[in-house]
């Protein structure tokens, strides 16, 4: 099997993680004007036009993060990485769906704690493999942990 280009790995690892927000947003936007508005709202909730800017930065560090990792040669510690990396995308991928489109909060609650440990742990197994990499998600557990915030805070209001 041929290796590829390290820009067509690039591309890839941004594609990658930029559909799975992409996806997830559409549902997310579908919500937003409707059931979610009729929800009790906590004060510390930032404005709606603030996350899809915010998720785009993120996803662009993930997927940069990603490259940086799988460009690495392949041992089982990178093997392990990239599959806690497909296991936390899947999961915030899920969180979406469960608190939008299910409107199921409580659900979403417990799933996005998954996703902070998931996450947690691809900071520690990215670090063993290319320091820089796990460094670039450090936004992303800061982002998470304030979702997760604000997720309990919905959960208890409503």
């Amino acid at each position: 099997m041929t290796k590829l280009n390290p820009i067509i790995k690039l591309i890839l690892s941004l594609a990658l993680t930029l559909a799975a927000g992409g996806i997830a947003g559409v549902f997310t936007a579908t919500a937003i004007g409707t059931w979610f508005e009729t929800l009790h709202h906590p004060s510390f909730r930032p404005p709606n036009w603030l996350f899809g800017p915010v998720w785009t930065i993120l996803y662009i560090l993930m997927g940069i993060s990603l490259y940086l990792i799988w460009k690495q040669e392949a041992t089982p510690i990178r093997k392990n990485a990239l599959l806690i990396f497909a296991l936390q995308l899947s999961l915030n991928f899920i969180w979406s769906f469960l608190f939008f489109y299910f409107h199921a909060i409580g659900f979403a609650l417990i799933e996005i704690v998954a996703l902070w440990v998931c996450i947690s742990i691809m900071i520690l197994q990215f670090n063993k493999v290319k320091p820089v990499a796990a460094y670039l998600n450090i936004p992303y557990i800061v982002w998470v942990t304030f979702a997760l915030i604000l997720n309990a805070a919905y959960f208890e209001l409503n």
